[in-house]
């Protein structure tokens, strides 16, 4: 673990029924440990580890039993609901959650529904329902929709929605019923660790340089030029809605300036450089890895692992507190 993991801030839940915490262990006879109490601090286990020796604990994902007692199967932190117990990994593929905003890719073209891409254990599904269709956000989807599913969303297509149920197995059904959501262009995909992601409010954001980022809960990242966004346009989004045409379904991109390229490029860099010290990603601080680039000529110039490292405690003393 780098220097820059250890220096983090720990964020807190605002869940009082819902926190990670850490167990005080005490030595028993045969060199095993048992909860005594509930502390405040993080506590991280390893695939193995004891996680509770009491049988009042009730076991939950990533954990395991023998007898009584209950071992962590991943390596990860502890968290509690009531009496729930369980170990959320540190690394591993994203757990979709009901509102989440993410960004997918399109795999598949079905009947009536689209299978996405999410990260997850299994593709998300996506309904021609659930989508915003030219003509209007509240008209009936027809055959004729059906027919031409392939001109709104086809097999490698970008796009950021929100999670809107989650099924027993684990899928996700998406929608993107607002123009807040939508296919995904003039911009640059890449991703990091969902793990990373701070869970915030937003997560759209308007950055310095004339770059907007969209930073999905599931790791999946864009960066794109800015584009002006519904508030600022005078019109309610309820009109938007309606009056959406075949452009928000287009496939051809903007021009892009080659400073705003350029910025493109500092951002994706400054964001990898926090990934690379296992940095938590939210805006203040990918703002201020973007200010922290300047100090380099070219984006080129910061795929170096010390320029990285110093990144990442720049950023770490700017957002401190």
């Amino acid at each position: 673990m780098s220097d820059a993991d250890s220096a983090e801030p720990e964020q807190e839940s605002d869940d009082d029924d819902e926190r990670i915490f850490s167990l005080d262990h005490t030595e028993t006879g045969d060199g095993d440990a048992r909860v005594t109490g509930v502390v405040k601090s993080r506590h991280i286990v390893t695939p193995g580890e004891l996680v509770t020796a009491e049988s009042m604990w009730m076991r939950g994902h990533g954990t395991y039993s023998v007898g009584v007692k209950s071992y962590s199967s991943v390596a990860g932190t502890i968290t509690r609901v009531n009496k729930l117990l369980s170990v959320a990994p540190l690394r591993g593929r994203y757990d979709p959650k009901i509102g989440d905003h993410v960004i997918g890719r399109i795999i598949d073209v079905g009947t009536r529904s689209w299978h996405v891409d999410i990260g997850a254990k299994q593709a998300a599904v996506l309904m021609l329902g659930s989508v915003n269709l030219p003509g209007g956000v509240q008209r009936r989807k027809s055959e004729s929709d059906e027919l031409q599913m392939r001109a709104f969303l086809k097999e490698g297509d970008l796009l950021n929605a929100e999670v809107q149920a989650v099924f027993t197995d684990g899928a996700a059904s998406l929608h993107t019923r607002s123009l807040n959501y939508g296919k995904l262009r003039n911009g640059y995909f890449f991703t990091i660790p969902s793990s990373l992601v701070v869970r915030s409010k937003y997560h759209t954001f308007d950055l310095p340089g004339g770059v907007d980022l969209v930073l999905g809960v599931n790791g999946y990242i864009w960066l794109r030029k800015h584009t002006q966004q519904l508030g600022e346009q005078g019109v309610s989004i309820t009109r938007l809605a309606e009056e959406a045409g075949w452009e928000i379904y287009s496939d051809e991109n903007e021009y892009i300036s080659p400073s705003i390229r350029e910025n493109i490029g500092r951002y994706a860099n400054a964001i990898k450089a926090l990934q690379y010290c296992e940095v938590g990603v939210n805006e203040a601080r990918v703002i201020a890895a973007y200010e922290a680039s300047k100090e380099y000529k070219s984006p080129g110039e910061m795929i170096e692992n010390d320029v990285k490292k110093r990144i990442a405690k720049h950023v770490l003393l700017a957002t401190k507190g």
